[in-house]
């Protein structure tokens, strides 16, 4: 019981001091050692030296190849000023009369193509912010708006998807980022549709009450926004908004990196790596692992690369400061990633101790015959009480992956359907108020939890939620698809 009741309140503390700021690079380990001192027969420093340094050390070999990609990959796009042309190009053609639906298409572009969400976040306010002048709707609902675009599912349900979200659960289940893609896509359409009808809802009693935009100073994140963001752990790395007229690439070249993406990363894991000679991969020396661990990393890894070179190439003249741009993609990914593994750490000391036993026994009964519902509620609730969608996901999996993967196995459930609702279980209590996305997010427009949290726990928490029941439901129906 005592064992347990550490677990409980070791949670309950990350949750709160990460809401309070508190970095998790600290944070983690130091509630893994207090747990293991607390508990019976729990050797202190094995746990933090063996155990919490080695699955965070894992995790980190396993994913860094994605975070300093995925970093780099955004930045280019960042300083490219392609980021910028894709936002405006959308909000253009769409005009102000459907300024809910271009906010959340520029959005959903950007981070489908791999562009990080909080560069997302900062390149298309200022287009928002205008346009929601213009069409006199409250500048309340720019931060669901964006949540919507950039939050949901693009990151979880949409196949495809270059999303550590979607990358995390590949080894453990041995699929790739297409798994169960028409799931995958109506899952989104749910997402998108209903998180639409809300902010559209929300729009309209808006208008009604002759509410308007609101008396709000607009001008673009101050620099301390900026480090905010960083110390949240997404280090954008001296994001600037360039006001200042200067030589924007072509709409066509712009959307080239992130078509390029999505092509490639299907060419590769559908058509280039099943035809190599992998059979090296069951020596020693290489892991004795098969393809079916790797290959979806090794699609997003090589899809990445070659959009980056060609980022690079056909924006060579754009990119001042090359050498920089690349710097800070790099060191942009260091914090992240760090404080994920740091998150699998924690949830490995708490794995190890004798009390996880009877929790998992009790999260793996929850649901039945279907592992899919204890599944999704041991990811949905981690990723809450961790505030971090990836860190959830990578401690339910770390801790009971191969279990719920022998389970789905033993119920004829297919993996590419376990996949598909991991990945979308992450999306939903992931986006509670201490969530260093959402208070980022809200520290960029310039609003408090109080004026515009209530849309973003709708089209963020609530509506993934319910899309996930429907995954389910449907999975459980007719399978993998």
């Amino acid at each position: 019981m005592i064992g347990i009741s550490a677990i409980a309140v070791a949670l309950l503390l990350l949750m709160y001091l990460a809401y309070r700021g508190l970095s998790l690079l600290i944070l983690a380990p130091v509630l893994a050692v207090l747990v293991a001192l607390v508990s019976v027969d729990t050797p202190l420093l094995a746990s933090y030296t063996q155990v919490f340094m080695g699955a965070a050390g894992d995790f980190i070999v396993r994913y860094f190849p994605l975070f300093l990609l995925g970093a780099v990959f955004g930045k280019l796009m960042e300083d490219s000023g392609s980021a910028e042309v894709l936002a405006g190009a959308i909000v253009e053609r769409l005009g102000e009369t459907r300024a809910i639906l271009a906010v959340v298409l520029s959005c959903a572009v950007m981070t489908y193509g791999g562009v990080s969400l909080f560069v997302v976040a900062f390149a298309v306010y200022p287009i928002a912010a205008a346009l929601f002048r213009k069409a006199n709707l409250p500048k309340r609902l720019i931060p669901g708006t964006i949540a919507l675009g950039a939050f949901t599912f693009t990151m979880t349900a949409l196949p495809g998807t270059p999303a550590i979200q979607n990358a995390i659960p590949m080894p453990y289940f041995g699929t790739s980022p297409f798994a169960a893609p028409g799931l995958g896509i109506l899952t989104g359409l749910v997402m998108l549709g209903l998180g639409q009808v809300w902010l559209s809802r929300r729009a309209n009693q808006a208008r009604e009450a002759g509410e308007g935009y609101g008396n709000h100073n607009d001008a673009p994140p101050a620099d301390h926004l900026r480090e905010r963001a960083a110390g949240e752990g997404f280090d954008l790395a001296e994001v600037k908004h360039r006001e200042q007229s200067r030589d924007l690439p072509p709409l066509t070249l712009a959307l080239l990196p992130i078509v390029l993406v999505i092509a490639l990363n299907l060419l590769f894991t559908a058509v280039v790596i099943p035809a190599m000679d992998t059979g090296y991969l069951a020596e020693p020396t290489y892991g004795a692992t098969s393809i079916d661990s790797v290959r979806g990393v090794w699609s997003v890894i090589a899809a990445l690369v070659i959009a980056i070179v060609v980022i690079i190439a056909t924006n060579l003249k754009r990119l001042d400061a090359l050498t920089t741009t690349l710097d800070s993609g790099a060191n942009a990914s260091l914090l992240p990633i760090f404080n994920t593994a740091s998150l699998v750490g924690f949830g490995s000391v708490i794995a190890s101790l004798a009390a996880f036993e009877t929790i998992s026994l009790w999260v793996t009964s929850v649901g039945g015959d279907n592992p899919l519902i204890s599944l999704a509620i041991a990811v949905n609730l981690l990723a809450g009480m961790t505030g971090s969608a990836s860190g959830g996901m990578s401690i339910a999996l770390s801790t009971l992956g191969d279990t719920y993967l022998a389970m789905g196995q033993a119920s004829g459930i297919a993996p590419e359907l376990m996949h598909r609702v991991t990945a979308v279980a992450t999306g939903g209590l992931d986006a509670l108020p201490h969530n260093g996305a959402v208070i980022t997010l809200l520290s960029i427009c310039g609003l408090t939890h109080r004026q515009a949290y209530l849309d973003i726990a709708v089209v963020a928490v609530l509506i993934p939620i319910i899309s996930l029941v429907l995954l389910i439901i449907l999975g459980t129906l007719v399978g993998s698809f």
